[in-house]
């Protein structure tokens, strides 16, 4: 999963990072509240953690623009210690969940599987299933046919990507977005060796589940009797 992270402390954003990509997250900064909704309303993001307090625009006015705008993308807002108010007015305004500062990392990490698991993205624990195979995308293991393979973090992200939009074309700017990140240099045949290592394990793995070519849009994750 891909996270937003709006945090205006830089030094403690950086710290929180480095827990969640060691857990396999991607994260995504900002540090004022203005290019954090501009961010969070790319689509590009399967979460937001946002902090309450933040210059230009705080967190209760970033959530209430992702909400006026319809999307549905899980929030978790970072409030501060004892401030009742600011939980009431966060849950009021839309947010899925509240953490308050400080607070532990591994709070942090259960409470981002509970929103994954609400919104469908997790078939038990940290399984994610589609036809005859499954991802394990805390281990990185994939497993179909009897046989295992551990992917590499950016194909594990490819896969889960693919799962999630299956049956829809996914373009090569998306995945880059996905999976390089926003501001990411990142050229189409970065996106054409991902998908053939996946491809190569998954023709190993299963009998059923195809990426498809959809030649000037993207791929798209198949399985037989689709597409």
């Amino acid at each position: 999963m891909k996270i937003l992270y709006v945090e205006d402390e830089k030094h403690m954003a950086l710290a929180v990072a480095q827990v969640l990509k060691k857990n396999n997250y991607s994260v995504d900064f900002a540090h004022d509240g203005e290019s954090g909704l501009d961010l969070a309303l790319s689509g590009l993001y399967d979460i937001v953690v946002l902090d309450i307090m933040l210059p230009k625009m705080d967190g209760i006015g970033i959530l209430r623009n992702i909400r006026e705008k319809g999307i549905e993308m899980p929030v978790i807002l970072l409030t501060a210690k004892g401030e009742t108010e600011d939980k009431v007015a966060g849950l009021d305004s839309g947010a899925d969940d509240y953490l308050a500062k400080p607070f532990q990392t591994d709070e942090l990490l259960a409470r981002l599987r509970a929103l994954g698991r609400r919104r469908g993205q997790l078939a038990q624990g940290s399984i994610l299933s589609y036809a005859d195979i499954e991802l394990n995308y805390n281990t990185l293991g994939l497993y179909g046919n009897g046989q295992a393979f551990h992917l590499t973090l950016k194909e594990s992200h490819l896969l889960e990507l693919l799962i999630h939009n299956q049956g829809h074309a996914i373009t090569n700017n998306t995945i880059i977005e996905k999976l390089w990140g926003w501001e990411s240099e990142t050229e189409d045949s970065h996106v054409q060796v991902q998908i053939a290592f996946l491809r190569k394990k998954l023709g190993l793995l299963s009998q059923a589940v195809k990426i498809k070519t959809i030649y000037g849009v993207g791929y798209m994750l198949t399985q037989n009797g689709e597409g």
